[in-house]
């Protein structure tokens, strides 16, 4: 099996999820002003639910904020670790590229 998800994969990702990041506490924001006109129409169960929700709000948008977040971060990790990788790979490599010895090696046609 071969995986190649090229080097702007992560960073793409990374900079996706930073947009959903900075998005999500404003539109739970916006949810709770688009249902205003609703208040006062629940009754019972319903409304209870409502009120919890709208004096959570803010609760909410910083616990989802917070979610992603973290998983911000691990992006930004995986991002590093494979960007070190690969550097690592690279100079390696040239390590052992530099100290084989070409011009020692015969090679012959075998008919």
């Amino acid at each position: 099996m071969r995986f190649d998800m090229g080097s702007q994969a992560l960073p793409e990702l990374i900079n996706r999820t930073d947009g959903a990041h900075q998005d999500l506490g404003a539109l739970i924001r916006q949810l709770v002003a688009a249902a205003e006109p609703l208040e006062g129409r629940f009754n019972g169960a319903g409304k209870a639910a409502f009120d919890r929700f709208k004096h959570r709000a803010d609760e909410i948008a910083v616990d989802l904020n917070s979610a992603v977040a973290s998983i911000l971060g691990g992006q930004q990790g995986m991002n590093a670790s494979f960007v070190e990788g690969d550097q690592t790979m690279s100079d390696t490599t040239q390590r052992a590229e530099s100290a084989a010895n070409v011009e020692g090696a015969t090679f012959r046609l075998r008919s």
